[in-house]
């Protein structure tokens, strides 16, 4: 397992209220090992003029997800949350309603570098965006 505290949903979420993340409407569902999952509609939200998820709703919930994932695989006082530092994001199909779903996982959890893999699913289990996420971890 790779968190040093146990991911909880309902914190995540409640911490998430007011928020960027909660006004998408962002939610995370489910845990493992070494994996978070969360969805985000999509609605007038996070489309874009067009009518299409908006490439960087995809981001926002990349990086939503990716930064939780390393706040939880940090427990030394020492240090800050962590902060983004990079993220690219390829999109590869477009989503027009219902609900994505984004996996993160790590690629690597050093002690001043998290990488985090970040992949958004439709409702079709198609891939529609895969992410990566560069966190920098400080020492206070």
């Amino acid at each position: 397992m790779i968190w040093k505290i146990e991911p909880s949903l309902d914190g995540i979420n409640t911490l998430s209220k007011n928020t960027l993340v909660g006004h998408l409407g962002i939610m995370f569902t489910e845990f493992g090992d070494d994996y978070l999952k969360a969805t985000m509609p999509v609605n007038e939200y996070t489309k874009q003029p067009y009518g299409v998820l908006h490439g960087g709703a995809s981001v926002v919930l990349a990086e939503t997800m990716g930064s939780y994932a390393s706040s939880m695989c940090i427990d030394d006082p020492f240090t800050t949350p962590g902060f983004g530092i990079e993220i690219n994001a390829n999109h590869l199909k477009s989503a027009r309603s219902g609900i994505v779903t984004g996996i993160v996982k790590p690629i690597r959890i050093g002690r001043s570098l998290h990488v985090w893999e970040i992949k958004i699913y439709d409702e079709k289990e198609d891939i529609i965006c895969i992410s990566r996420l560069t966190v920098m971890v400080k020492r206070k």
